[in-house]
């Protein structure tokens, strides 16, 4: 049992902002995961924390007029209050401002600089700020940041570099040789084909342009980029450092799973196994790319109304119900969706009605027939059989779909458990065994049926909803601590069952949504006032330089292998004609927008976009939800400068 360690992280939060329930996902799958395998026996070390440096927090906390260690300070305090809300079993919160931290990051930065690894040259080329990611001209898709969408900068700097391409051969023949690595597979063969075949180009590990970061040692001048400084957290946690690591590190390392979003997979599937590499460490066993929760179809926005924060949603229905949906409605590969619609009909249907109904019924009756004992009577009748065959079988299938973290499936299949006790009431009719004195014993027997499968129930269903497991037990007359050897049918005797209490009330749809709805509007209008607040405002010199002109446009046409492309051709009355990539092909075809004018900002830096160099930009309005509007201007001469 002393070499059974399981080390499981999640992907550190980022403190621009309070996480909200997509981002809650990653941490409430990893705790399932980590009372699972307590359950196994393993010495479980789980680790969570926040991401705290980078350009964004610098220019969110220069907006609150507040220093960056006040502003992550502040957020910090929320992400551990919203894991909290959650009732997530971490054994580490580690801030990546954390003193040991930064001294680590700073040594093992050194270390590879000294060694070679890393170079110092000059980054020129795009960048995403809210990514925080230097991004290749392979790598934008439709001219936008592959992992964000959004627009990116163009930007050129200073800077370290991270010598990847000398490690790619090793990493790909670290793939070979474990399969497993990465999960799903499907994510596996994106890092291969996307990346590792294509050959990998150095990576930026250093800023300039900024200073809320980790020092580098021998280079003020510099901090470290986020990714060596935010990945490391993993082993400094832990008590790694270049100058002699802790006996706690000598334990856990390698990391058996790293549990992160999509969205990330390559930079701890490539950057952070190469870094190890370079360091001389072993490399973490595997890596969980899960897939997004989005609102319907769409991701979540402040300025749409459509975001869902977990812990609000667990004041209202309770932390279980939360943790259920997000297990229960997350597939393995794809992306899941929420909306407080689904959310109630899921609560409605397997936590009330099914869940918490047969526990109710099957407690009531032992109290109402039995005064609460019953014993164990060997039922060998069909739905009886049945009954236990089923419960057998769900227990297999809960260890092979766990072991694989397929919780959906592992949750579908536990629920269909509960759903079987439910029909097995309705095809034994207690009710009616209970008017005739010589059917006490099946009745006894029945009921002893019902609460040996809901005693299954409350351990299969104990990484998933802990609380609401420990309320069945406490229900069942149980007091021994929860146990995965405890997996079998028949293993008590008989129950002293306590008085029932309802695990989850059933909720009145109609009216909550409408409470729900008015919260929405409140959550927008106050977007929209903090936006008002935190908007950076500019002096008319700033405004002054940028130089508004009216532009006729001569000619259109889509730009091909970019759906939301349209290159123009416009006269802007200076006598040679200039040519703008415009991201508007959702809204106008090109025979739309042919002699009509526009606003061009006309002192645009030039930027490249699927191959047409744009020289320019026009104006266009958001005229609602997934509407944009093209600002046309009647009877204005090309040329004429806008004020």
């Amino acid at each position: 049992m002393e070499n059974k360690k399981f080390y499981l992280t999640t992907a550190i939060a980022y403190t621009s902002s309070k996480p909200h329930i997509g981002n809650t996902y990653d941490i409430v799958l990893a705790d399932m995961i980590a009372r699972y395998k307590r359950m196994q026996g393993y010495d479980v070390f789980f680790q969570t924390g926040s991401d705290e440096h980078g350009q964004k927090i610098g220019e969110k906390a220069a907006a609150k007029g507040i220093s960056p260690k006040e502003y992550v300070d502040e957020v910090s305090a929320q992400i551990k209050a919203v894991w909290d809300s959650m009732n997530v079993t971490y054994d580490k919160f580690i801030r990546t401002t954390d003193d040991y931290h930064e001294d680590a990051v700073k040594k093992i930065f050194t270390k590879l600089y000294e060694q070679g690894d890393i170079y110092k040259s000059t980054y020129e080329g795009k960048y995403c700020v809210p990514c925080e990611s230097f991004i290749t001209p392979s790598q934008l898709v439709d001219g936008k940041c592959p992992d964000c969408g959004r627009e990116v900068i163009n930007s050129k700097e200073e800077s370290y570099y991270l010598k990847l391409s000398k490690y790619g051969d090793r990493l790909m023949k670290y793939y070979e040789e474990n399969p497993d690595f990465i999960k799903p597979d499907s994510r596996r063969n994106e890092m291969i084909n996307n990346f590792l075949k294509p050959g990998l180009e150095d990576l930026c590990v250093s800023r300039s342009s900024f200073k809320w970061g980790v020092p580098v040692e021998f280079d003020p001048d510099h901090v470290v980029y986020v990714w060596i400084d935010a990945l490391s957290n993993y082993i400094t946690g832990i008590g790694y450092h270049p100058d002699g690591s802790s006996e706690q590190y000598k334990k856990y390392w390698p990391a058996d799973l790293h549990v992160i979003g999509k969205d990330i997979v390559r930079f701890h599937t490539i950057y952070w196994p190469i870094i190890l590499m370079a360091l001389g460490e072993p490399l973490p066993k595997q890596v969980l790319g899960h897939p997004w929760v989005l609102f319907g179809e769409d991701k979540m926005s402040k300025s749409r109304g459509n975001v869902i924060y977990a812990d609000e949603l667990a004041k209202r229905f309770g932390t279980d119900a939360v943790r259920y949906y997000l297990l229960s409605e997350i597939p393995f590969a794809q992306d899941g969706n929420i909306t407080h619609e689904a959310f109630i009909g899921k609560y409605n249907t397997d936590l009330a009605n099914t869940l918490g109904n047969l526990v109710n019924r099957s407690i009531a009756m032992t109290n109402k027939y039995f005064d609460g004992k019953v014993f164990r009577k060997h039922l060998e009748g069909e739905f009886d059989n049945d009954l236990v065959e089923t419960a057998a079988k769900t227990v297999t299938k809960f260890y092979e779909l766990m072991d694989k973290y397929h919780n959906a499936e592992a949750v579908n299949e536990i629920i269909n458990l509960a759903k079987r006790c439910n029909k097995y009431i309705d095809e034994t009719t207690p009710w009616v065994l209970a008017k005739d004195e010589a059917m006490q014993n099946r009745l006894e027997g029945v009921l002893y049926n019902l609460l040996e499968c809901i005693r299954l129930l409350s351990i299969l269903l104990y990484p998933i909803i802990p609380e609401t497991c420990e309320k069945m037990r406490s229900q069942l007359g149980i007091m021994n601590d929860i146990a995965l050897d405890d997996l079998k049918f028949g293993l008590y005797d008989g129950y002293a069952v306590a008085t029932p209490e309802a695990l989850f009330a059933r909720i009145d749809t109609e009216k909550v949504l409408a409470e729900m709805e008015e919260e929405s509007k409140k959550q927008m209008e106050e977007a929209a006032k903090e936006n008002i607040v935190t908007m950076e405002q500019i002096s008319i010199d700033d405004f002054a330089k940028v130089e508004l002109k009216a532009a006729k446009i001569l000619t259109c046409e889509p730009v091909k292998k970019a759906k939301k492309l349209l290159k123009l051709t416009l006269d802007d009355g200076s006598g040679v004609t200039r040519t703008v990539a415009s991201g508007i092909a959702l809204w106008y075809k090109p025979e739309d927008l042919i002699g009509k004018t526009v606003i061009v900002v006309s002192n645009l830096k030039p930027a490249t976009l699927c191959g047409v160099e744009s020289q320019g930009m026009i104006l266009a309005a958001d005229a609602g939800e997934n509407d944009v509007r093209v600002i046309f201007l009647d009877d204005i001469p090309a040329g004429a400068k806008i004020r």
